[in-house]
């Protein structure tokens, strides 16, 4: 067991929370506090460090419960807005995924297609107060009797609306480059041929599991910043990855930790979630989340001072390396480099661009920051932690498959 010079509990943090008596600051602004007074004095100076992050996050969803009509139905098949959406759950219960397109959305079929609208739109949408078109159709039965329900709703009619992300917060991720000879359409955005940019999704500093990259502080129970309300990590996210290899200062080299997070709907607010159209590749949803990390200990204080240039992000080709799950890295570049807007890559000097809105990502960190100073957001103490790697062990790579943007 380690054995810290500090030593706080969640408890003793809320308690001068509610007293209004907390020291908090952003995931940037704490790296020149730990540089210049130290990560002992950092962890005792300071209790709350807050990060953010706004960026497509792809595997995000609503669970909706649109009530009862007269009389009642139990739907087998629904859209909203010409987006169908999942049925399979009970009567009046869907789950539209943000990536679902329009049922007459033509899809590639004129490539690149456009994917003008779809789940994340219609979440935008709702969240925003406008009114969506539902219609619901089904097969009828004693109890359910009724068999096509056809209405215009808006969120404050629907008697339940929850943000159920499977997958969000990826902890680190690729940097996406196109080494052949035809520019390619992917989730990282268009890729132009012969390495004409590199397209990165993170926000580096800001970012939350980069933070608290061995999930110290962070677990089911977690209380966040998510899409503007407040929100809870519920479980890892899909495809979380704790053994993925790390640098020598616990940054993982690959994408690795996620987040399952959960939130109602209805508190949310639509700058902070916002429908994507990916040209030839699909809709999807940006997501604003923002976690509160408590420091408790030096050891915290030492990761949440490092900085984008100790982040290295991998260079994956996605134009033969990533469709052919080829697990192949070019080269690692640093946050801090990809921020400057060009990296070099094989000898080649390539312009990057990012997918992630910092200005927005810094917005979220100071919100929330707002938010504890006024003693409106307490922090949740975890029942459990994230499943997570060994601190100083070497993580080998987890067999299988290849990863995709949270």
């Amino acid at each position: 067991m380690a054995h810290y010079q500090v030593n706080k509990t969640y408890q003793e943090i809320n308690a001068k929370i509610k007293k209004g008596q907390a020291v908090v600051v952003t995931a940037e602004e704490i790296i020149d506090i730990v540089r210049q007074k130290g990560e002992v004095e950092a962890a005792r100076t300071v209790d709350v460090v807050t990060t953010g992050t706004f960026s497509p996050m792809c595997s995000s969803g609503a669970l909706l419960n649109v009530g009862h009509s007269h009389p009642p139905i139990k739907m087998a098949r629904a859209w909203l807005n010409n987006v169908p959406v999942y049925c399979g759950l009970a009567a009046v219960d869907i789950y539209l995924g943000a990536t679902e397109p329009t049922s007459d959305d033509p899809l590639n079929k004129v490539y690149p297609g456009e994917f003008k609208y779809g789940g994340g739109h219609v979440i935008h949408d709702l969240v925003a107060g406008k009114t969506v078109h539902l219609l619901a159709e089904a097969y009828g039965t004693d109890c359910y009797p009724r068999k096509k329900w056809d209405r215009h709703l808006t969120m404050n009619e629907l008697t339940d609306a929850i943000l159920l992300n499977p997958r969000n917060a990826y902890q680190n991720y690729n940097c996406a480059v196109n080494r052949t000879k035809k520019i390619i359409y992917t989730y990282m955005g268009p890729l132009r041929p012969k390495m004409g940019n590199a397209n990165y999704c993170t926000a580096g500093q800001l970012s939350p599991l980069l933070n608290d990259p061995y999930y110290l502080t962070i677990g089911i129970g977690t209380r966040i910043f998510l899409g503007g309300g407040v929100g809870y990590v519920t479980w890892p996210g899909t495809q979380h990855n704790p053994v993925a290899p790390r640098a020598a200062n616990g940054l993982p080299l690959k994408p690795a930790g996620t987040l399952m997070v959960t939130g109602d709907l209805k508190q949310m607010h639509p700058r902070y979630l916002v429908g994507v159209s990916l040209l030839g590749y699909g809709c999807s949803l940006a997501v604003g989340l923002g976690i509160p990390i408590p420091l408790l200990n030096e050891e915290i204080a030492h990761f949440c001072g490092l900085s984008d240039a100790d982040i290295l992000m991998p260079v994956v080709d996605y134009g033969e390396d990533y469709p052919n799950a080829t697990g192949r890295v070019l080269t690692h570049a640093s946050y801090a480099d990809l921020r400057s807007g060009v990296i070099e890559v094989e000898g080649q000097r390539v312009q990057t661009v990012p997918l992630s809105s910092l200005a927005r990502s810094r917005e979220i960190a100071l919100t929330l920051k707002k938010w504890i100073q006024e003693g409106a957001f307490l922090l949740g103490e975890p029942v459990e932690l994230l499943p997570s790697c060994p601190r100083g062990e070497y993580c080998p790579p987890r067999a299988g498959g290849v990863a995709e943007i949270s």
